[in-house]
């Protein structure tokens, strides 16, 4: 477990230094779990090394929402102004997500059903 945290916060800081470093406006934890993704891809990182420790920090995952809420409650009169384009943007994105994550089950389903019939 200790092995997979470790492997996690590299990645992680790798993504931060990447980002920081090269003055990128993507978030660095997102460019460390694709760095993860690519890694887990090319097999250089086993999935058994990081599996306990992902398990772990998904079985806590509410606990990651906490800021979250707590941000809410202190900009809650920005919120209260700005609800109209807060709402319009959740709304919106809800449903582009789930488009999106139709054509790509779309597109990855009959490459399923081919590697099962070989």
């Amino acid at each position: 477990m200790v092995r997979g945290l470790a492997f996690l916060l590299l990645f992680q800081a790798l993504g931060e230094l990447i980002s920081h470093g090269l003055g990128l406006p993507i978030p660095g934890n997102v460019l460390g779990m694709g760095l993860l993704l690519a890694a887990l891809g090319c097999r250089l990182v086993k999935v058994d090394w990081i599996e306990e420790a992902a398990d772990l920090l998904l079985a806590n995952l509410a606990l990651f929402f906490v800021p979250a809420g707590v941000g809410v409650m202190v900009y809650f009169e920005l919120i209260a102004r700005e609800w109209l384009p807060i709402a319009v943007a959740t709304i919106v994105s809800t449903f582009v997500v789930m488009l999106v994550t139709g054509k790509v089950a779309d597109f990855l389903e009959p490459q399923e059903e081919d590697q099962r019939a070989e």
